[in-house]
C-alpha cells in the first residue's frame, strides 16, 4: 500500500486492531475475510483513514460495511487491489471504526494495510465481550437482501444483485448484539447440509458437512484451508440449516421414512456430534428460520435432537413463532430483529449457557 506524505502505515498485525470472525491468517499481514460479519475494529485519532485491500470478486455487486462513530456506510468495491479512502467518514478527534464483511462468499477480501495521519494514534478498545456465539447457516443467517424493507413478507425484489445484503442486519448479528456476545457467522447463501443438495456452488453443490471446518471453502478463491478451532470456542452454537435441502428432491416432504430422508437425519446427527467433539461444553441450538419451507424438515431436526438429548442435555431444538411460514422471501432487517429477540431470549434462558 502506498503511503502519502503526512501519513503513516498501520500494519494489519498491529496489536491494537481487533479482529472478530473466522478469518484466514495464512498471510498474517493480509488477513482473509470470507464469512459475513467478519470484522476489524479499532479506535484512531485524526481525520485521515485509507484502507488497502484486494477484493476477490465472484458474483453480485460487492460492498464493504463500515461503521464510524455509530454511522453505517456501504462502500462499493471493484475487483482486485484498491485503496478505499474513508477519511470523510471520520467526524471526531477520536473515532470508533468497524470495518466488516456485509456479504457471504460472493466475494472475499484480503486487507493489505491502513494509512492514518502521521501524528495519529491507535487507542485501546474496550474489552472483548466475555460471551461467545457461533452460527452455521445459509443466506438468511448471512443477512442476504436484509435491507429490502419495502418487501417485508414478500419475495425478493428482482435483480437485487447484492445491493440489499447486509450481515449487520441478520438475525445472527442482531441476536449477538442483544446478548453482548462475540459472533462467528459461518453462513453461505444456498447452503444445505449435504454435498449435491441446496443451491451453493452448482453443479457440484458443496454442503455444510464438508465445508463447516474450513476458512476458504470456495473453489474460485483457491484451495481449501482448514480452520484452527483452538482460536475460538463458543459458549453457544446455532445450527440453522435445513431450508435449502429440499433441492433437488424434497425428501422429507415426499417420503419421511424413505432411505434418502433417513440418510439426511443420520448425517445431521453426525454433524452435531462433530460439533460436540470440537466444543464439549457448548450449548447447541438447532433451528431453521421463518423463511417458508416444509414442516417435515423441522420434524426431522426435532427427531434428531430428541434422540441426542437422551445423553446430551446441551442440545436443543428451537422454533420461532412463525417458523417456516413467516415469509416467502429473505428476511428483512425488521423481521430479523423479531427473530433475534426470540432467539436471544431462548439462549439467555439456557441454564449455565455462558459458563466456560
Amino acid at each position: 500500500m502506498i503511503v502519502h506524505s503526512g501519513e503513516q502505515l498501520v500494519p494489519m498485525t498491529d496489536p491494537l486492531l481487533r479482529y472478530t470472525g473466522r478469518i484466514g491468517w495464512e498471510q498474517p499481514d493480509k488477513p482473509f475475510f470470507i464469512y459475513p460479519c467478519s470484522s476489524l475494529a479499532f479506535r484512531v485519532t485524526g481525520r485521515t483513514l485509507r484502507v488497502g485491500l484486494e477484493n476477490l470478486h465472484s458474483y453480485y455487486e460487492n460492498r464493504l460495511g463500515v461503521v464510524v462513530n455509530g454511522v453505517q456506510t456501504a462502500i462499493l468495491l471493484v475487483k482486485g487491489e484498491q485503496c478505499i479512502d474513508l477519511s470523510h467518514l471520520l467526524t471526531a478527534d477520536e473515532n470508533d471504526v468497524l470495518i466488516f464483511k456485509r456479504q457471504d462468499c460472493c466475494h472475499a477480501c484480503r486487507l493489505t494495510g491502513m494509512a492514518v495521519a502521521a501524528d495519529a494514534q491507535l487507542l485501546p478498545l474496550p474489552p472483548r465481550p466475555l460471551r461467545r456465539m457461533e452460527v452455521y447457516g445459509d443466506s438468511v443467517s448471512a443477512g442476504e437482501v436484509s435491507e429490502a424493507e419495502f418487501a417485508c413478507g414478500q419475495p425478493d425484489p428482482e435483480g437485487h444483485n447484492g445491493l440489499y445484503s447486509n450481515s449487520y442486519l441478520s438475525y445472527a448479528w442482531q441476536a449477538a448484539r442483544l446478548l453482548n456476545a462475540e459472533l462467528h457467522d459461518i453462513a453461505t447463501g444456498g447452503m444445505a447440509l449435504l454435498d449435491g443438495a441446496g443451491y451453493f456452488y452448482g453443479p457440484d453443490y458443496i454442503g455444510l458437512a464438508s465445508s463447516w471446518d474450513k476458512v476458504n471453502y470456495y473453489p474460485p478463491f483457491g484451495a481449501p484451508t482448514a480452520w484452527d478451532f483452538s482460536r475460538y470456542t463458543p459458549h453457544v452454537v446455532v445450527v440453522a440449516i435445513g431450508q435449502n435441502d429440499h433441492n433437488p428432491v424434497n425428501v422429507m416432504a415426499e417420503e419421511y421414512d424413505g432411505p434418502a430422508a433417513v440418510h439426511w437425519r443420520s448425517e445431521y446427527c453426525r454433524f452435531l456430534l462433530q460439533l460436540r467433539e470440537k466444543y464439549p461444553r457448548a450449548h447447541i441450538v438447532c433451528t431453521t428460520t421463518i423463511l417458508g419451507h416444509h414442516e417435515n424438515w423441522d420434524r426431522a431436526i426435532d427427531d434428531v435432537c430428541q434422540a441426542l438429548r437422551r445423553e446430551d442435555a446441551r442440545i436443543h431444538h428451537f422454533l420461532y413463532t412463525n417458523n417456516g411460514c413467516g415469509t416467502p422471501g429473505h428476511i428483512r432487517g425488521s423481521e430479523a430483529a423479531v427473530m433475534a429477540q426470540e432467539l436471544a431470549a431462548f439462549i439467555d434462558g439456557l441454564e449455565g449457557v455462558w459458563e466456560d
